[in-house]
């Protein structure tokens, strides 16, 4: 199966560069990297298109420019990629051998941050993503094209579109959960600080399972239409 990496960006001019550049070996062995910019007010788009194979535009939100990458795409397995992540060495044939031989159509990897107590904070959602079949964004979520669109896609949200894409995915199979480890940035727990962080998503995450508004809780979170 063929691989499309999809990575949205907003104002990521100071990383994008080297977050392609990592992708280099996978894109060699002929996945596709599509990046899909959100509106950036910096040289993103200037920076990120000599190392991707498309660059996009689309309206600002997570959701829609993933979605919006996906409809580009030509891989029959799309795997969404965080501008600030980095995958293991060789992801694509994780991803792709994975879901076949275990008859899986979506999954995603385990993660890792680095410094301070990140990674017992690491090893807890990776814990609590196989006991409930949830995946995160930091996770770097893969499915295959015709369960990624029998889904409906992202939901067009502010937050939460990772866990609600995995609820509908959870319907067609069980994730496929790889011990591989994707290398996320560290960056909103430091600034924020690690126990202060660990209590908004909590807190996050239990208003949206009471129906709270996703717009709502994006504000709180601090991102607003990302």
């Amino acid at each position: 199966m063929t691989l499309s990496i999809v990575m949205p960006a907003l104002d990521e001019a100071v990383g994008i560069e080297a977050a392609l550049a990592a992708l280099a070996p996978v894109r060699a062995r002929g996945a596709e990297v599509i990046v899909v910019d959100g509106g950036s007010r910096d040289d993103t788009v200037t920076r990120a298109r000599p190392l991707a194979d498309r660059v996009l535009t689309a309206p600002r939100g997570r959701a829609l420019q993933m979605n919006a990458g996906a409809a580009a795409a030509h891989g029959e397995v799309l795997l969404f990629l965080h501008a600030d992540t980095r995958l293991p060495a060789n992801a694509d044939a994780l991803a792709r051998d994975g879901l076949a031989r275990a008859g899986r159509v979506w999954g995603r990897f385990d993660v890792r941050f680095t410094g301070g107590a990140l990674p017992l904070i690491a090893f807890m959602m990776n814990m609590r993503s196989r006991a409930t079949g949830i995946a995160t964004g930091d996770q770097a979520l893969f499915v295959t094209r015709a369960a990624f669109e029998g889904a409906g896609g992202f939901p067009a949200v502010a937050l939460m579109e990772d866990v609600m894409l995995s609820a509908r995915l959870k319907r067609l199979s069980r994730p496929l959960c790889l011990r591989a480890r994707v290398t996320a940035s560290p960056r909103r727990w430091q600034e924020h600080g690690t126990l202060k962080t660990v209590l908004l998503m909590w807190r996050l995450r239990l208003a949206h399972f009471l129906g709270a508004d996703p717009a709502r809780l994006a504000r709180q979170y601090g991102y607003g239409e990302r």
